[in-house]
């Protein structure tokens, strides 16, 4: 999301509060109290948003599929492992 973004939903918030303490009616409580979740909820994505894109890897470091493919005709073939014996004689503790 955009940077101004984040306070924009942390005006939602304190719009949303400041209309639900000041409210007169249910429907103008509720209608404070979904743009104040609103609001929390935005910031909480957008924050989420901003941590996951400055971990991430960014495109020109992936490898393409012609490099992925390149890359499994190179692997030697997996040999199939024989299953283990089975233990006839000890009982299960």
């Amino acid at each position: 999301m955009i940077p101004m973004m984040r306070w924009v939903m942390l005006a939602l918030i304190i719009v949303g509060l400041v209309l639900t303490f000041t409210a007169k009616g249910p429907g103008l409580l509720g209608i404070g109290l979904v743009i104040g979740f609103v609001g929390l909820f935005g910031t909480v994505l957008s924050i989420a948003a901003e941590r996951v894109s400055a971990s991430a890897r960014p495109d020109s470091a992936m490898a393409t599929p012609e490099d992925l493919a390149a890359l499994r005709t190179r692997r030697p073939p997996v040999r199939a492992v024989p299953p283990a014996p089975a233990d006839e004689g000890r009982r299960p503790v």
